[in-house]
């Protein structure tokens, strides 16, 4: 494992941080300055200004995010954050982002890689959003929405589309640009009220209650692995 991402895992600071405590040389491993080409096997030392490290177990967590909760490990007007609803452990941070009054499942990891994998838009990872708008969509605005539609910033890729009610969609994207749902709405002229993530990369939150949380099983956390094995 490289020698930042090892202490990622444990815990000490992100892989940009990470290179930059090493560049210091407050990193160093069996007892020579650590590189960033340094590779960590199981029996090495790492140690960070003289203090020994370890790796972290890697924890997969899903939560049912409500509403009014902000998508970030921490907040510096002091609101509440996702991570303070599954109890604050080291490392472990949101993989992507909900807005704060979007609700549904949200993964939290200390996974490094993959989470970069599952927010990395070359993996093509799926994301369902059910989404309660202004008006009544006809069918050309949902074929619109389907086909794709030119915002700002580039036209987005095709979606599958789902009506769920006169004023009730469900509308399923592998892109994770800013705001994205709501902006393709507005654009098509039925801005949304609600918005609530039912489906990421395969997996519900929607047994969960607003504000619970569950580890992955082996199982599912293998699922995700796979997912993002190869770019599609």
């Amino acid at each position: 494992m490289r020698l930042n991402a090892y202490l990622a895992r444990a815990g000490v600071a992100s892989r940009r941080r990470a290179d930059e405590l090493i560049k210091a040389g407050r990193v160093r491993v069996n007892g020579a300055p650590g590189e960033l080409n340094t590779d960590v096997r199981a029996r090495d030392m790492v140690e960070v200004d003289g203090d020994r490290v370890r790796p972290q177990k890697l924890a997969y967590v899903l939560l049912h995010k409500p509403g009014d909760v902000v998508t970030t490990a921490r907040d510096p007007h002091g609101r509440r954050t996702v991570v303070d609803l599954i109890g604050r452990r080291p490392g472990i941070v949101p993989v992507g982002r909900l807005d704060a009054d979007t609700t549904g499942a949200l993964l939290l990891t200390n996974d490094g890689q993959l989470a970069h994998r599952l927010a990395h838009p070359r993996y093509e990872v799926d994301k369902a959003y059910v989404a309660d708008v202004e008006g009544r969509p006809d069918a050309g605005t949902l074929r619109r929405l389907a086909e794709g539609i030119e915002l700002e910033d580039g036209r987005t890729s095709p979606a599958r589309v789902r009506r769920l009610g006169p004023s009730r969609v469900e509308l399923t994207i592998h892109e994770g640009r800013k705001h994205q749902v709501k902006r393709m709405f507005e654009a098509v002229g039925h801005p949304v009220v609600r918005l609530h993530r039912s489906l990421y990369a395969g997996l519900s939150a929607d047994d969960l209650k607003p504000g619970a949380s569950r580890e992955l099983t082996t199982e599912e956390a293998n699922a995700l692995r796979t997912l993002v094995r190869r770019p599609r």
